[in-house]
């Protein structure tokens, strides 16, 4: 008698892949981006905890897919961080999981050629090298951590990180924030349920043991101390916009009885812009004349941001247009600039408040 087979009969192959440690060694982290990602991380939980009155604006691309137009938009932005640094820290974001509601493209990280090939390795070669890249400019960066493992190859050069409103819930990844070094912003569920986001973060204040992997790539068990930095992220849900004065003193009562002190962030994109990035402006400056009048719960905002308005269809990668976002539509570097500028002067008059 033949036994029957009963394992891995939906996997066509396994491939092996580089350790972490062997991706830090090709890409290592720099005296500069150490400084500058140690400093940053400082600084947002100071922003967070209202000991630093500033504001932190997290900008930039929906998902990244180009190196040059990349760098192009760090420069511009670290350009305008010298010019705001007393109102404001700007924080770059730098996606490169893209969570998808059905199917689509899942990032560079996982399809860096943009061509169904699931390159992953060297994916996470490009990831890297963009995040050193960047970090060496001066600039901090933001992502969203999807699956469990890349922290592992990424987070040492990361300053402030996501858990997105899909994956808020899972107790995966409330165990990975809770062993992740930096800030970790939980973002309101989809409906807009807020409490989902509560629990994540009191969850992942607490010690952990999880399953995941060490630098060499070996199956472990990791046991976290928690993180004193998890904060809410709205992001507006089905019933629409939930960035008004409102919805933040509703969400500021549940913190308080949750006995979680950090501020929040309020996402000027998703549902709060109703998905269409040319209402950014509406929210951000609703949320900058809250800080104008001396709110001082609101740690910061995100914006979808990239050097030309809009987006584009991936097609054929040669004939692609530079500085266009591939997922979200974006708003256009000028912009950006012309919002940020208007937060500044807010941040600036509510200081004096």
């Amino acid at each position: 008698m033949t036994m029957e087979l009963t394992d891995n009969l939906n996997i066509r192959q396994f491939k092996s892949l580089v350790t972490p440690d062997q991706i830090k060694q090709v890409f290592p982290e720099s005296d500069q981006a150490a400084h500058v990602i140690a400093r940053s991380r400082r600084q947002i939980e100071d922003i967070l905890i209202g000991r630093d009155r500033r504001r932190m604006v997290i900008t930039g691309p929906c998902s990244l897919h180009d190196e040059e137009a990349t760098l192009d938009y760090a420069r511009r932005l670290h350009d305008l961080q010298q010019k705001f640094a007393d109102q404001v820290l700007l924080v770059m974001r730098a996606y490169f999981e893209k969570p998808r509601t059905t199917l689509g493209w899942k990032g560079m990280l996982y399809d860096p050629h943009l061509d169904g090939s699931y390159d992953i390795e060297n994916g996470l070669r490009l990831s890297r090298k963009l995040l050193l890249e960047i970090a060496e400019i001066g600039l901090p960066t933001a992502t969203e951590f999807l699956d469990p493992i890349v922290p592992q190859y990424l987070a040492d050069l990361v300053s402030w990180a996501a858990i997105g409103a899909r994956t808020t819930e899972s107790q995966i990844h409330r165990q990975m924030a809770s062993g992740l070094s930096m800030p970790i912003g939980f973002k309101n569920a989809t409906d807009g349920n807020l409490g989902v986001s509560i629990d994540a973060i009191k969850s992942a204040q607490s010690p952990h043991s999880f399953l995941g992997i060490d630098r060499n790539g070996q199956v472990i068990i990791a046991e976290t101390k928690g993180n004193r930095y998890g904060h809410l992220v709205m992001r507006g849900g089905t019933d629409g916009p939930n960035y008004s004065s409102e919805y933040v003193a509703f969400a500021e009562v549940l913190l308080r009885k949750a006995h979680i002190p950090t501020g929040i962030v309020i996402d000027c994109s998703h549902a709060n812009s109703h998905k269409n990035h040319k209402r950014q402006r509406e929210a951000l400056f609703d949320i900058a004349d809250q800080i104008r009048s001396g709110n001082r719960s609101i740690a910061g905002v995100m914006l979808e941001s990239f050097i030309n308005e809009g987006k584009q269809s991936i097609g054929a990668a040669g004939v692609l247009k530079y500085g266009t976002s591939l997922t979200d539509a974006c708003i256009g570097w000028s912009e950006t600039e012309e919002l940020i500028n208007y937060l500044v002067e807010a941040v600036a008059e509510g200081l004096f408040e």
